[in-house]
């Protein structure tokens, strides 16, 4: 299960490595579960606002259940199921009361396997809390400290935010009042309220870095259309165009002269700020949630 590289019949196959689909049981879409999206392909209105979208196969959307909020109600997994809009696979559930949804796939979860999630109120009432497993939800404060976790709300209700793609995980590494101490896959260690409802498990699918498309018309195929380096233009058209022969050195800038590649942007400090506690560099910050 993961990946399978192909002989190398052709240049395009010769270093291609691509998914063996091995965990999949399941080729079509439960229907009532998607709808068609028209993909804007980089335009806004009919102008472009990114570059080198385009093209690319038509595709259903799958109405994926981010919040976990079907409380105390067993679901059976049914089957695990590629999805065309994001890295990781996903899981359809039929709930004990007929209901069918979509989850991510977390490791280890096989079809026939029972997940169950319990909302914040069913929790603090006493009722019984589900097994720290694979795919069962709970809200952080139930979840043991040293638990691997994905699909973690930032707001309670939002549904979850954090830690979707194929092979990720973030741990619980204390509780602190109000607020869990969760570390991501950035390595940002930051404050979560212990309302929001968190996935326990890895997200499935962790060989997806290891991935080579192999040739460009496999890029077509999911949107991409092909790049042009900016010294290979005018210096009518970029920044970087223009000289006699091939030039470099010059600060990377963007079509419009925007600075790019390392020019910080972001203006001020966010509200957010006060909730981390170890950015993704592993710099501690000095201030936090009191």
């Amino acid at each position: 299960m993961g990946v399978r590289k192909l002989k190398p019949v052709t240049n395009g196959q010769r270093h291609a490595v691509l998914y063996d689909f091995a965990e999949i049981t399941k080729s079509e879409p439960e229907k009532s579960l998607t709808y068609f999206y028209k993909r804007a392909k980089g335009r806004s209105h009919g102008k472009i606002t990114a570059r080198s979208r385009g093209g690319g196969h038509k595709k259903r959307y799958r109405i994926i259940d981010f919040k976990r909020d079907k409380s105390l109600v067993p679901a059976k997994v049914a089957a695990i199921e590629y999805d065309p809009f994001r890295s990781a696979r996903i899981a359809l559930l039929h709930y004990a009361d007929g209901e069918k949804r979509y989850i991510i796939w977390p490791e280890g979860l096989k079809v026939g396997d029972t997940v169950m999630s319990i909302s914040y109120e069913d929790a603090e009432a006493g009722k019984e809390l589900p097994e720290i497993k694979p795919g069962n939800a709970l809200p952080l404060k139930y979840i043991p400290v040293g638990t691997i976790i994905h699909n973690i709300e930032l707001h309670p209700g939002k549904g979850g935010q954090l830690v979707r793609a194929a092979g990720t995980s973030a741990q619980v590494l204390g509780k602190v009042g109000d607020y869990v101490q969760v570390r991501l896959p950035s390595g940002e260690i930051r404050l979560i309220h212990q309302r929001c409802m968190a996935t326990v498990g890895a997200v499935g699918l962790a060989e997806h870095e290891l991935v080579k498309y192999g040739k460009a018309g496999r890029y077509r195929w999911l949107g991409w259309r092909p790049h042009t380096r900016g010294t290979a233009m005018n210096p009518v058209d970029h920044p970087h165009g223009g000289g006699e022969g091939k030039t470099k050195g010059k600060h990377p800038e963007s079509p419009w002269g925007w600075k790019t590649k390392g020019y910080k942007t972001r203006r001020g400090k966010k509200y957010s700020d006060k909730f981390i506690l170890v950015n993704r560099k592993g710099k501690p910050l000095k201030e936090g949630v009191k």
